[in-house]
């Protein structure tokens, strides 16, 4: 008999709202558009295929892939516009377009996030144009046969 009775009173106290819990906010999703200076990226997604375009004063870009995280869009210094996605196969990519027509790209195993800033491979820094390049600190870990690294860069690199 008490345990008729106990059923009852648990399946209530179950069933009540839960105290001293507090729902977690979902995280926001990354912005579907984005304006950075005078260049712009938009995204949209039909079914599993992402499709994105990035325009600015040398034109327009347009990708489209099956995606398994992204395109995230960022803007660097209020000019400089980044996107990077990964693709279902597990390739993560990072792009950086500039104001002035120019765009970089890397593999993101050879990105990395310090502080809130990116970094990029020292060789990167010659191929963009002077005033964007304190929007970026550099790293020195990719040293190839066809791309060294040089004395002279070494002591612009991060430590």
């Amino acid at each position: 008999m008490k345990l008729s009775l106990l059923l009852p009173v648990t399946a209530a106290l179950l069933a009540g709202p839960a105290h001293a819990q507090t729902a977690s906010k979902p995280a926001s999703p990354p912005p579907a558009n984005l304006a950075c200076g005078v260049l712009k990226a938009e995204a949209s997604k039909t079914g599993s295929t992402s499709n994105w375009t990035v325009s600015g004063p040398s034109g327009k870009n347009t990708e489209t892939g099956v995606l398994k995280s992204g395109p995230r869009f960022e803007c660097v210094d209020g000019a400089v516009l980044t996107v990077e996605f990964t693709s279902t196969a597990g390739h993560s990519f990072f792009d950086a377009y500039f104001p002035d027509g120019t765009n970089i790209g890397y593999g993101r195993q050879q990105i990395d996030r310090r502080g809130g800033r990116v970094v990029l491979p020292i060789q990167a820094k010659g191929r963009i144009a002077a005033p964007y390049r304190a929007a970026f600190d550099y790293h020195c870990k990719l040293s190839m046969p066809a791309d060294p690294i040089t004395p002279a860069m070494r002591a612009e690199c991060a430590p």
